[in-house]
């Protein structure tokens, strides 16, 4: 642990903020999952599910917690796997 007050307080962001970007991630990637296995097995609500993912990929692109390119990378992803 750090002795400087300024590195206390940013060792505590760190914590905070890394329990917001981990929860955030398991909910995209919880997401995806959900939309790919959807599509693969040509489920009824593929479409709902594919949608769901991709606004969760974009509230997460929002605040931070995913790069632009990274994201339009898993949306691409997801919108080619739903049209093949």
């Amino acid at each position: 642990m750090a002795n400087i007050a300024s590195a206390q307080k940013q060792h505590r962001k760190m914590i905070k903020n890394r329990a917001r970007n981990r929860a955030a991630m398991g909910a995209i990637r919880t997401a995806i999952k959900a939309a790919r296995g959807a599509v693969d097995d040509k489920a009824g609500n593929s479409a709902e599910l594919v949608k769901k993912a991709i606004a969760t990929i974009d509230s997460a692109v929002s605040k931070g917690i995913l790069k632009k390119n990274t994201a339009s990378r898993y949306v691409s992803r997801l919108a080619t796997r739903k049209a093949a």
